[in-house]
């Protein structure tokens, strides 16, 4: 699992990144609302922590904004606001769920992890990518209209691409997804499955999706 934190408190942004390396997670640490912003843009997460209190401007108009640009990766707010009106107010915004501070770690981890485990409501069912047609729920695929039958490797892997179209995923992202986080990221499974699953997906076809970025990862997307 990934995970972004965007908080501003040093001591608190550190006591969570080591609780969460402890348990196998993978976090990213961002200060500010603008890094949170770019971070949330730049890469793939499960989940994002997100404080309320930032420097550059407040977690629920980042939230606002993170939806806006259709970032649809659960939220977690964290605040230190007891009211209700600004619980409210977080998951008018957007946000997924919410914890107040303090909290005891173990309901954090149990919260990312109940998040991790279900699709964003914001997160279409069917997504289409020029003649790509991939029903998330049906679990079918279609190419100009083709239907293609994939493994529930294969599916996992596509899924992922398409949830994050454009965007360039490493090795680890993959791998966690695909995979358990058992699995060595440096084997070269990921390399045949994206091979497997570029033949059915994009020979044949124009235009390719499926893009291999030399030691950065792949992107998906005409």
């Amino acid at each position: 699992m990934r995970v972004l934190i965007v908080e501003d408190d040093a001591q608190l942004a550190g006591l969570l990144r080591d609780g969460l390396r402890a348990q196998r997670i993978d976090p990213t640490l961002a200060r500010t609302w603008v890094e949170g912003l770019e971070c949330a843009g730049l890469a793939s997460f499960d989940v994002i922590v997100l404080d309320v209190r930032l420097p550059g401007g407040d977690g629920f108009a980042l939230c606002a904004e993170l939806r806006h640009r259709g970032v649809t990766t659960p939220v977690l707010m964290l605040t230190a606001l007891d009211a209700v009106d600004d619980r409210v107010r977080g998951l008018e915004v957007g946000a997924d769920d919410y914890l107040t501070k303090p909290f005891a770690f173990r309901e954090l981890l149990a919260r990312l992890k109940a998040l991790a485990r279900r699709r964003p409501a914001l997160a279409p069912a069917v997504f289409r990518t020029a003649d790509l047609e991939v029903d998330l729920v049906a679990r079918q695929v279609r190419r100009a209209g083709r239907p293609l039958s994939l493994s529930a490797k294969e599916f996992a892997l596509l899924e992922l691409f398409v949830s994050h179209p454009g965007q360039v995923l490493d090795r680890a992202t993959i791998t966690a997804h695909v995979w358990d986080d058992n699995h060595d990221p440096f084997a070269n499974l990921l390399e045949v499955l994206v091979r497997r699953l570029r033949r059915k997906v994009d020979d044949g076809f124009e235009p390719k999706l499926i893009t291999t970025l030399r030691g950065s990862g792949y992107r998906f997307g005409a």
